[in-house]
């Protein structure tokens, strides 16, 4: 106790998780709270992978960190890549030729001069310039078990051929990988080149693949800063795919230093230890304690962005104009299976930033009079400060459009068989001469505006949510602000915001249905609809109690079916269900990754598509055909308005809310503008240590009072014991 007081005098801190060492330094400290499952780019796929390798790898191309909506700009690429059209038999065509025409599309990318990868021992050379540790044996791997190990290591520079390897990596066939059905469609003979390398797999087994051997006919390296990608028809989309670590550099070394024999058994692999050109590099992996991001000393091609939006300057998100980046030198992620420990320490100064969970939420966050979400006094006190984003998702519950009472009526019956309706829930079987589309409809817009997603957003979001007025979320191209964006199915335009229709007014669509005051004129049954979904919890119990409140509004039963994950998505793709509960993040910016999702080709039942609600419309489907692979412009936003009228009006879906994203973030962290797209943004956040310092200290100060009263206490029970024994000695 006595050393605890003593260093409590000298001033330092009991409870600092980290080495003094690290006072003053630029390092950001932040937690993870699962460990990445894969770090080599060609496999991962998940969120938690790509916090880590987006700050590691360059893919050709970015997200504007602070434009919105959100933009694509060069990474690697020293410019935005250019495409050049073909026909079917390779003749040049005009920009402006239809998609139609477009047989294959040949997007050239030039890279950035004298780019280089972290350092590696896979670069390392001798002072022959050969490789040294290409030919490792048993002897000299003994005592390896980090790449800090290997006593040299290296670096070169990054070549087009090298982002073509990584292409030809989406093909390997002894890989995991994500996104080979999408790309084997569109990249030029990938289907093949896979084809190919699984013979020469079989032929060898237990080699090394050398993919140089095997060329892919849809990728060219031209020259050294130079390379094409050939793809099947008109996909401008395919731009954003090149965002993605998929389509980052890989240097062949690496892939050979890592199959050596050996290397498997001490976890020196590529999906343990990314090998990368971006900002940073991983030098630490303790996915049990911690992974700590090493700024990448060769990175020195890009610069903080010097425009943005309008109100950037005023905030402060320019002041780091044209310096380079990253700005931060080191990024430390320790392990927080927990969120109470998490956000204590980010109390404690221990965190740099934090998410915020539904039991810290009444602590860190307030709304104003305005109904803006800010942070409260206390937190406010502590020069924290909240950053919010609508996220590129949208939460929806889906009607099944083969369903006879919810779903499409007479029109749905060439699309797929219809499934056999439960006996129960249907509101008692009707004849087919009252099939009529127009009846389903009106029911299905009734449920809508019976449904208050406000009020579910305010309950059990905390509030972190906007209602959607149509799948397309804020920030992605097509979608409206205002009054010219909002579902006039559902809402009013009332004193400049949106008003949700009255209950009298879905009662009035529920009868118009055939179902006054919600029985079936027919059957005289009450009418019964069934919501198949996968909540089974506690907390879940909450949300299904509240919505079958909202249906009881207009005297509609709801009874919900819970079944397991499995069992769900199997009745979903046979199609027997009447609703549904579903939700669909962004892969990428466009609206075109929102809208497929009702186009009838994307039917689940008939073509095991991502349409779950097995929604057709012809007009809606020849719209989308127009609209897909056009450019953003005035036409392309005029055809996805008449596209959005006309879900509205059909409402294959209630459109539920997008999500919002809180971070809280500590007075000294700067340039933090959220951007759901962007997962590269931490090269651009800044951090002031010294101040760090001074809060913490300030912060964490211990209490010493009751030690000193402690230490007070065991000298007087020592006095008095002395004392005691003392008389007890005198009285012999």
């Amino acid at each position: 106790m006595w050393v605890l007081l003593l260093s409590a005098c000298d001033g330092g801190l009991w409870n600092d998780p980290y080495p003094a060492s690290d006072n003053g330094k630029s390092i950001f400290y932040t937690a993870f709270t699962e460990r990445p499952k894969h770090l080599d780019p060609a496999q991962a796929y998940s969120e938690n992978e790509y916090e880590f390798l987006a700050q590691i790898y360059a893919p050709p191309l970015q997200y504007h960190y602070l434009k919105r909506p959100y933009e694509l700009v060069p990474l690697a690429a020293s410019a935005m890549p250019t495409v050049h059209y073909l026909d079917k038999n390779r003749r040049p065509l005009p920009d402006t030729a239809p998609a139609s025409k477009v047989a294959y599309s040949v997007y050239e990318i030039h890279i950035k001069p004298g780019m280089r990868y972290q350092p590696h021992p896979a670069f390392a050379r001798d002072a022959q310039g050969r490789l040294e540790y290409d030919h490792l044996t048993a002897h000299d791997l003994s005592g390896i078990h980090a790449l800090g190990d290997f006593p040299r290591s290296g670096t070169r520079t990054v070549t087009a051929a090298d982002y073509a390897y990584q292409i030809k990596r989406l093909a390997h066939p002894l890989l995991q990988l994500p996104i080979f059905g999408v790309m084997s469609e569109y990249i030029v003979g990938l289907k093949d080149y896979a084809a190919t390398l699984q013979q020469a797999v079989k032929k060898n087994p237990g080699a090394f693949l050398d993919l140089n051997k095997y060329p892919l006919p849809g990728v060219q390296v031209v020259d050294d800063l130079t390379y094409r990608i050939e793809i099947i028809g008109k996909y401008p989309q395919f731009a954003y795919w090149l965002a993605m670590p998929f389509f980052a550099p890989m240097p062949e070394e690496a892939e050979r230093f890592y199959a050596q024999d050996g290397m498997r058994e001490r976890n020196l692999i590529l999906d343990w230890w990314p090998v990368g050109s971006g900002p940073y590099y991983l030098s630490e992996n303790n996915p049990n304690r911690r992974m700590v991001m090493t700024r990448n000393p060769y990175y020195d091609s890009e610069t903080y962005p010097a425009e943005g939006d309008a109100d950037d300057a005023a905030a402060g998100l320019l002041a780091d104009a044209g310096k380079p980046l990253p700005m931060i030198d080191q990024i430390v992620f320790t392990l927080e299976k927990e969120t109470i420990p998490y956000w204590n320490k980010f109390l404690q100064g221990y965190y740099d930033a934090s998410g915020i969970s539904s039991d810290s939420f009444d602590q860190a966050v307030q709304m104003n009079v305005g109904g803006e979400a800010t942070v409260t006094d206390a937190m406010k006190a502590q020069g924290i400060r909240l950053s919010t984003s609508v996220a590129t998702s949208t939460m929806y519950t889906g009607f099944n459009w083969l369903d006879p009472v919810v779903g499409g009526g007479c029109t749905s019956s060439t699309s797929a068989p219809s499934p056999q309706p439960s006996p129960e829930g249907r509101g008692g079987k009707r004849n087919d001469s009252s099939c009529d589309p127009e009846r389903a409809r009106k029911l299905r817009q009734a449920i809508a505006i019976a449904v208050d997603f406000e009020e579910f957003i305010s309950i059990f979001a905390n509030g972190r949510g906007i209602a959607a007025q149509s799948p397309i979320p804020p920030g992605i191209f097509g979608y409206r602000d205002g009054e010219a964006g909002i579902n006039h199915y559902v809402y009013d335009w009332v004193d400049g915001a949106p008003r949700r229709k009255s209950v009298e007014t879905a009662k009035r669509l529920l009868a118009e249905a055939g179902y006054p005051d919600g029985v079936d004129a027919q059957t005289h049954q009450p009418l019964v609809i069934n919501l198949d979904t996968t909540a089974s919890g506690a907390g879940d119990k909450s949300r299904l109690d509240w919505l079958r409140k909202q249906f009881a509004k207009i005297n509609v039963q709801l009874v919900a079916r819970s079944t397991d994950y499995n069992r769900f998505q199997d009745k979903v793709r046979k199609g027997d269900t009447q609703m549904f509960y579903y939700g669909w993040n962004a892969d990428y910016p466009d609206p075109e990754n929102f809208l497929f999702l009702l186009s009838s080709a994307q039917a689940k039942v008939s073509k095991g598509g991502e349409n779950a609600a097995n929604y057709s419309n012809p007009e809606y489907d020849r719209l989308f055909q127009q609209m897909k692979n056009m450019e953003n412009s005035p036409a392309r936003q005029a055809i996805i308005d008449r596209m959005l009228e006309i879900l509205r009006r059909d409402s294959p879906w209630l459109w539920g809310y997008h999500p919002k994203n809180y971070v809280l973030q500590q007075s000294w962290l700067s340039n933090v503008k959220a951007n759901v797209m962007a997962n590269n943004k931490l090269k651009y956040w800044r951090v002031d240590a010294g101040r760090r310092d001074v809060l913490r200290r300030a912060w964490n100060q211990p209490v010493l009072w009751p030690l000193w009263m402690g230490a007070g206490a065991v000298l007087l029970f020592g006095v008095w014991l002395w004392r005691m024994l003392r008389l007890r000695e005198e009285a012999k």
